[in-house]
């Protein structure tokens, strides 16, 4: 369903640049803490600033869309809870309020009272993340890991083409965008060695990946069909999954990731809803053999989603060299979509609560430069990336920052983008 607040020909009332990723059609909902106070607030991105809904709240400019209470939280979890109508409901008349022939009610009020400049915000996560499920799902990344670790066998296992693969990660160790990223330890187990060894890791890489946040959460028992999914998703993030390789190569048979996954992943401050996204919407790559009944999503189901990787290392600050871009990549090629993966992960009747993230797994396309990972772009350290300057990376060092982009445009469409998932590599404590 396109709504209104999409429309192309919408202009607002504050300065929006070409470039932004936050004109009017986009309006995304995150969290934010205000100079001088202990705890977030629950705001909306537009140009440069953020408008805050507790102020907009308490100045009764939302009453009959959205309960005070929820707008005073600091989280997003309770707004989410309430179900896409509501979050529609809201951002119909926040849009009506910036608009440039809306409702004046906003407009005609003293601005600093309402807006912040988001560079003097600092972000919080959006949602206190109860469960987070980190999926496998993009046909080739599973297939060139499979040929870097199985050269001599089939890349794709049994199972891989019948359903979206997961595992259960770590929320507790979720952090927001430009959180430092300490290098992790654990065990290492060397070639031709029978004892592993412990320390740093010597392999930390990253994933390039889009997760979504859920909304209205199911009952326990009461599996969420794929054709109902996007009725409990509020929307989507960047996330930035990184991973030691060396310790995961050791630790993950037979029972999957732990200790190379748990340390960090990074999110993406704001949450882009589903009916800015609506615009965007793709069909999903062909899949053969056809799912099973219970994941054959009713509508398409994919979102044409443009990423991009930049890393700058120590020495490329140092010299003032810009972030070079790494990899680009699409989150239309990703094999199992969304609505397949809500499905699945409740089809056993696990109950999902609002605030629930659920990562994409890396998303890598079809051409060398469209791979979501650095050990596939630097294929284990068999062709190093070159870096400007004169430096090359296989997997990241100290001082090394990533950062993730992602936004959506195209013919009759305004732009609109995620902001940025940055991390810097930080040396091993301890």
């Amino acid at each position: 369903m396109i709504d209104d607040t999409t429309s192309p020909a919408l202009e607002s009332w504050i300065d929006v640049t070409a470039e932004s990723d936050f004109p009017i059609q986009n309006l995304p909902f995150g969290v934010f803490v205000r100079d001088g106070e202990p705890t977030g607030r629950i705001g909306t991105a537009i140009g440069d600033r953020i408008l805050d809904l507790r102020v907009l709240a308490e100045s009764g400019l939302l009453d009959g869309v959205c309960d005070r209470a929820l707008a005073e939280r600091r989280n997003l979890n309770g707004l989410f809870s309430r179900g896409r109508e509501t979050l529609r409901a809201l951002r119909a008349r926040i849009s009506s309020l910036l608009q440039r022939d809306g409702d004046p009610a906003l407009r005609l009020s003293n601005a600093d009272f309402f807006f912040v400049p988001r560079d003097d915000a600092r972000m919080l996560l959006p949602v206190a993340v109860g469960d987070y499920v980190d999926f496998y799902s993009s046909l080739e990344h599973a297939t060139n890991l499979g040929r870097l670790f199985r050269p001599d066998g089939d890349p794709l296992l049994p199972n891989w083409r019948w359903m979206p693969i997961g595992y259960h990660g770590r929320s507790a160790s979720l952090v927001i965008d430009n959180t430092p990223v300490p290098r992790p330890s654990g065990q290492r187990k060397p070639k031709d060695a029978s004892i592993p060894t412990f320390g740093p890791t010597k392999m930390l890489d990253i994933e390039l990946e889009v997760g979504f946040i859920v909304g209205r959460g199911n009952a326990f028992r009461t599996p969420i069909p794929s054709s109902e999914a996007f009725e409990h998703i509020a929307g989507f993030v960047l996330v930035n999954d990184w991973s030691a390789r060396d310790i995961q190569a050791w630790e993950y048979q037979p029972l999957g990731p732990f200790l190379g996954k748990s340390f960090a992943t990074t999110i993406s401050p704001w949450v882009v809803t589903l009916d800015a996204l609506e615009p965007f919407r793709v069909a999903s790559p062909r899949q053969e053999p056809p799912p099973l009944e219970y994941l054959r999503p009713s509508a398409p189901s994919g979102f044409d989603i443009k990423l991009s990787v930049e890393l700058q290392s120590a020495r490329m600050r140092d010299a003032g060299i810009a972030p070079q871009i790494i990899s680009r990549t699409n989150f239309r090629e990703l094999y199992w979509n969304v609505a397949q993966q809500l499905a699945h992960a409740t089809v056993n009747g696990a109950r999902t609560r609002a605030g629930d993230l659920y990562a994409s797994g890396t998303i890598s396309g079809p051409k060398p430069e469209s791979r979501g990972s650095l050990i596939e772009l630097a294929w284990r350290g068999e062709q190093p990336i070159q870096l400007a300057g004169g430096e090359q990376r296989s997997f990241l060092d100290d001082g090394d920052e990533i950062t993730l982009h992602g936004w959506c445009e195209k013919s009759g469409a305004r732009r609109i983008g995620f902001g940025v998932a940055r991390g810097r590599i930080e040396p091993a404590t301890g």
